[in-house]
């Protein structure tokens, strides 16, 4: 119970933050207020129309390929997911080294207390993994999904199998965005070494980039660039 006194409200108050964050800009970037969408809403308009593009498009190699690449990037990204996992588990298998290098910055605790804060770390970087590996999964239930598609316009069942193909597509790239802003607080959380403010700062600053990232950055103006 002596280690909680290490543990004040402006830490309980500082990962408060960092969870709320964490929940509140995913619900913020997916599901936009008001008329300003988010760069990950203007794409999933662009996959839908992927798909339907690809009902008459001889050969579809080009649609394989880029699907392909996408499974690639949810396979790349959970092995690193993996690889940060089994580096956190050392470090918490040996957080008498990270106290050490703590004192050493005058910033003195018990080695639990850095346990704790690199769990959080993991907590992060965890669920992003699960996120990757059910994003890359999605996408290869979307690549069956195409194959089904006709490739004559006026067969039945073309349109309707190319939007399942690309709703599809739109909830992979949703898992996979998730796994992404996982990866981002994970980094965030990191900050809590440094203390309560040093998480509530990393968070600020977190939560920054991925609002201008997602509603104020040169890719989405681009998308919102007149076609006429």
């Amino acid at each position: 119970m002596d280690h909680l006194k290490f543990f004040t409200s402006l830490d309980a108050l500082a990962v408060g933050y960092l969870l709320l964050a964490w929940f509140g800009i995913g619900y913020v970037i997916e599901r936009p207020l008001g008329s300003r969408i988010s760069t990950s809403v203007l794409v999933a308009n662009y996959r839908k129309q992927w798909m339907i593009q690809m009902i008459t498009r001889q050969p579809r190699i080009f649609d394989a390929t880029i699907l392909g690449t996408l499974r690639e990037g949810t396979s790349f990204f959970a092995s690193a997911c993996l690889i940060a996992i089994g580096g956190g588990l050392a470090a918490i298998s040996n957080a008498k080294k990270l106290s050490d290098v703590a004192q050493n910055l005058a910033l003195d605790a018990p080695e639990i207390i850095w346990e704790v804060k690199i769990l959080l770390a993991l907590l992060f970087i965890t669920s992003a993994f699960l996120k990757f590996i059910w994003s890359n999964r999605l996408f290869g239930y979307c690549g069956v999904v195409m194959a089904s598609v006709p490739n004559d316009k006026n067969d039945p069942l073309a349109l309707p199998r190319a939007q399942k193909a690309g709703d599809l597509n739109i909830t992979a790239a949703r898992a996979f965005n998730g796994g992404l802003r996982g990866i981002y607080f994970a980094l965030g959380s990191l900050g809590w070494l440094l203390g309560p403010v040093g998480l509530l700062v990393s968070t600020t600053l977190t939560l920054f980039i991925l609002l201008r990232r997602e509603f104020a950055s040169t890719s989405r103006e681009i998308l919102l660039r007149d076609e006429g």
